[in-house]
């Protein structure tokens, strides 16, 4: 099986089953354990085409003679699939583009279907008019929603809450390839080694947060020391709510949305192994992947509890609490290349419901005099400072507070004008997702 159609069969159970790409991909190849080249294509065919979707659709809907939201899904990714390679990959001549998406056709549709596709596919190749000329007219939502491909319902939230130019700067960031982060294991090595491991592989990087590389190239060449338990993966901004927190040996933390295990085992690094952290997920096998994790790190302090958060009695009451929220993830649509269209204005409403229910238990939680850092991959204020905003109201025992002077000075251009609290955008600095934090301190 070859890289066009690997990507199509990810599409397609992507699409109907709501599964992660990123995860059906991987099954995929691993199943029919196609060629470097191949699996490399493949990647990069599910990717872009999920990146760019909603520009692909407008693309296709000029030259399909009806009504494109109709098609069978399959026919849709064929054409998506066709489409971005003639737009986007300049070293697959346009030919073998068509004839490979016309084969698909056939194999799955029939030679009518077929014939459809070579139509449609070779109009877009011959087409001379630039997507830029058709929609310089339309309203600056719109035309960035296209061309950007994402909802126009973000861009123009987006365009509200940031402006034009920070707008057109997380568009653009959402649709590169996101740069790969490792934080350095303090309880195995340390920076010095690590560094000269790196460079002894080739591997080219830069050091913007003390303790982690953001890599530029050559992610491949770390795996080893990933699997030593001398690496983690993790992104400096999904690290800064842990450096925030600032957990000390012999803390009792509470990790309430744990899964899967990134934010607890750098506190567990942070705490030098010395503690206890109790690690929230409800359910058993991601508490079973969070273990996994630990162990492979030489972490011992970490014990996991299959729960719902929202109802958790931990035996011991925390001395802080790390809330890192379910959201929207509109931080990271560059990293999750489908999640931007199952986004919605009705799923950031459920899901700022089910934060102020988080938050309210883990202010009941948390010891009079502890801290409680409150964290999300979103950039929608009613998720990050407007909620809490909210907190705060219904909980006056509750202030914020100054981040601690330990926090890296690297990371202090993310701090806002709020005290204790962080928002990142996509784009702003590179290798960084977009996040937010904030620091409370509970009063009495």
């Amino acid at each position: 099986m070859n890289a066009r159609e690997i990507a199509l069969l990810t599409l397609q159970e992507t699409e109907k089953n709501g599964t992660k790409s990123e995860q059906s991909l991987h099954r995929l190849l691993h199943k029919y354990k196609p060629g470097k080249n191949d699996t490399s294509l493949a990647t990069e065919l599910v990717n872009g085409t999920l990146r760019f979707r909603l520009r692909l659709d407008f693309a296709i809907s000029r030259c399909y003679h009806h009504d494109f939201k109709k098609a069978a899904p399959v026919l849709r990714n064929i054409l998506r699939l066709g489409t971005y390679q003639l737009l986007f990959l300049d070293k697959i001549p346009g030919w073998a583009a068509v004839d490979e998406c016309v084969k698909l056709a056939r194999k799955y549709k029939g030679r009518h279907i077929a014939g459809i596709v070579n139509g449609v596919l070779r109009k877009i190749a011959s087409e001379p008019t630039s997507l830029e000329t058709i929609l310089e007219k339309k309203p600056l939502p719109e035309r960035l929603s296209i061309e950007h491909s994402h909802p126009e319902w973000l861009v123009r939230r987006w365009l509200e809450f940031y402006g034009e130019e920070k707008t057109r700067t997380i568009l653009a960031c959402n649709n590169k390839s996101p740069l790969t982060a490792l934080r350095i294991n303090t309880l195995k090595t340390s920076f010095a080694t690590m560094s000269a491991a790196l460079k002894d592989a080739s591997v080219t990087y830069n050091t913007a947060v003390p303790g982690q590389f953001i890599l530029t190239k050559d992610f491949n060449a770390c795996e080893p020391f990933i699997h030593l338990g001398l690496f983690t993966v993790q992104n400096p901004t999904q690290a800064l709510p842990c450096l925030l927190l600032n957990p000390l040996p012999g803390d009792t933390i509470l990790d309430m949305c744990a899964a899967p295990g990134g934010k607890a085992t750098f506190m567990a690094e942070l705490m030098q192994n010395k503690g206890s952290i109790v690690a929230v997920d409800r359910y058993p096998n991601k508490c079973k992947k969070i273990m996994e994790r630990a162990d492979a790190l030489g972490i011992t302090i970490i014990q996991t509890v299959a729960e719902d958060a929202r109802t958790i009695r931990p035996e011991k009451p925390p001395t802080a609490i790390l809330l890192d929220a379910p959201c929207t993830g509109t931080g990271v649509l560059g990293r999750k290349a489908e999640l931007r269209w199952r986004t919605s204005p009705q799923k950031l409403e459920e899901l700022t419901a089910f934060q102020v229910e988080l938050l309210d238990h883990a202010a009941e939680l948390l010891q009079p005099g502890g801290v409680l850092v409150y964290s999300t991959c979103s950039v929608e204020p009613e998720e990050n400072a407007l909620q809490i905003n909210r907190f705060l109201e219904r909980h006056p025992d509750f202030s914020r507070e100054a981040p601690p002077s330990s926090l890296p000075l690297a990371t202090s251009s993310a701090v806002t004008s709020e005290p204790g609290a962080s928002l990142t955008l996509p784009g702003e600095r590179e290798g960084f997702d977009g996040g937010f934090a904030q620091r409370l301190r509970k009063n009495r």
